[in-house]
């Protein structure tokens, strides 16, 4: 007996056939909570396209040229990071150049909003290169552990296990090698409630009156089901790029109502990941707006270190196959790499003699060219694998050794961070650091060609240019800047 006869379907018209096609593809999300890599049209993860990223931010791409002037300034080649662009983007950095040349200080700044016990390789790297940033310039430096916003922005954290996540990674980043009498590390909820948050709250007061709920909404995409407390936190991440919001630090009190406008006054150079870019540019837009305005923070923007699974991955705390962990073991680091990175060689080993691997899309490889410091080594790897003459087995091998060596240095530093080194790091005092040791001397106004105008005593009580001197320079700085800027946009 025949069965019931199907329903009829009727065929997809054009539209609705460009629809469901188009459903499936969808453009890349970045916002500090979550990012998403672009899909094509079949669903297919993208990598994520950077260029695209700072042209919809209006962020400046790092060039030749400016890595050029940074290597003439301070004397020290850029770090393989900046060589291979993977800090790829900037916001003022010739700025603080400037500032660095005329033996100004700058306050360096960046954080990390704790949810983990442990961080992993991805997290380091912001880290890795804000000490490299320190050593470089010589600069006071404040690291945030935003304890607060993780409990915010994740409904199942409580308070004290982001805490402690807080505490563990405090401890991690000690581990980096920072110097402990030039940086101060807080934790949010403990440096909130002490005496020494005076004028830090009073800027985020003064901030949160400055910025609406539209804009908050704006940079972040929130909407009317977001917590308050989410909503507010922005005002809070934005004045810790104000020195004045840490006068202990430059040896002044906290005990006085009004804050130093001297300090308010100083530049902040912020290293992080560019998904962290939203915040800044809320205070970016704001930040002359205070009583005792501020400058807007110079930012320099890293890529993501893709996950291990490949292009358009961000390593997740959530997924423990996505990462390499500062705390994993040597087998654990053979093993992920070995059945979880993504290859950029052929199905077999035969099509790979002929046809030849790539290398760009390659997870071990991309590992490689973050930690492997050799230039020549690199490229010899890549043209190797691209022939076909390196295989992925023998990537995967190198990368294994590499990521081996750099996690169990760092494990042997992490074991001697003493709870005492770590309340030292964390106790509110006043640090101490040298500046530029060969500021350019610029004339002063109304002296006469050739002589040096009157000097004035900086922050951190070492000479620095007087007050029309300073400004001249600036303008002057500003001027060379633009011309640059054209001639970069001509080339």
């Amino acid at each position: 007996m025949a069965g019931p006869e199907p329903p009829s379907v009727a065929p997809l018209s054009l539209a609705e056939s460009a629809t469901d096609t188009a459903s499936k593809a969808h453009e890349q999300e970045i916002n500090p909570w979550d990012v998403q890599a672009a899909t094509d049209e079949q669903g297919n993860t993208l990598a994520f396209d950077y260029a695209a990223i700072s042209a919809k931010w209006n962020t400046s791409l790092i060039n030749s040229t400016l890595l050029e002037r940074f290597e003439r300034v301070t004397g020290r080649k850029p770090h393989r990071w900046l060589r291979r662009g993977l800090f790829f983007s900037h916001r003022d950095l010739d700025r603080i150049l400037d500032i660095y040349e005329r033996g100004e200080t700058f306050l360096l700044y960046t954080g990390r909003g704790p949810s983990s016990g442990s961080m992993h390789i991805g997290h380091a790297i912001p880290f890795e290169f804000t000490k490299y940033m320190q050593d470089v310039f010589d600069v006071p430096l404040v690291i945030m552990l935003t304890d607060d916003e993780k409990f915010l922005f994740k409904e199942k954290l409580t308070q004290p296990e982001v805490y402690q996540f807080a505490r563990d990674n405090a401890k991690d980043i000690i581990s980096i090698g920072f110097d402990v009498k030039k940086t101060f590390i807080y934790i949010d909820s403990e440096f909130f409630t002490s005496g020494y948050n005076r004028h830090f709250s009073l800027n985020a007061t003064e901030f949160e009156k400055l910025i609406t709920n539209n804009q908050v909404r704006g940079a972040f995409g929130f909407d009317g089901s977001t917590n308050v407390g989410s909503n507010a936190f922005a005002a809070k991440q934005c004045v810790a790029a104000f020195a004045s919001s840490y006068p202990f630090i430059f040896g002044e009190q906290c005990t006085s109502y009004h804050r130093s406008k001297k300090l308010a006054a100083m530049a902040c150079l912020i290293p992080c990941a560019i998904d962290q870019d939203p915040y800044f540019r809320l205070v970016r837009e704001n930040c002359s707006r205070m009583d005792q305005p501020s400058p807007k923070p110079a930012l320099i923007h890293s890529k993501f270190l893709t996950s291990l699974q490949g292009a358009g991955g961000k390593m997740s705390a959530s997924n423990p196959n996505s990462a390499i962990y500062l705390s994993d073991t040597e087998k654990q680091i053979k093993n992920k790499i070995n059945k979880h990175a993504f290859s950029g060689g052929q199905e077999t080993l035969e099509l790979h003699r002929e046809l030849g691997g790539n290398p760009d899309i390659d997870v071990a490889f991309q590992y490689l060219s973050y930690f492997e410091d050799d230039d020549d080594k690199l490229a010899t790897f890549a043209e190797q694998y691209r022939k076909g003459v390196m295989l992925t087995g023998d990537m995967k091998k190198e990368c294994v050794g590499m990521m081996t060596a750099y996690v169990q240095g760092f494990q042997a530093a992490r074991v001697k961070v003493t709870e005492e080194i770590l309340e030292e790091f964390m106790r509110p005092r006043k640090l101490e650091w040298r500046g530029n040791p060969n500021p350019t001397k610029k004339v002063g106004a109304g002296s006469g060609a050739g002589t040096v105008g009157e000097e004035a005593k900086g922050v951190d009580g070492e000479k620095g240019p007087s007050k029309n001197a300073a400004k001249k320079a600036a303008k002057l700085a500003e001027i060379e800047r633009k011309k640059r800027e054209k001639e970069a946009a001509k080339k």
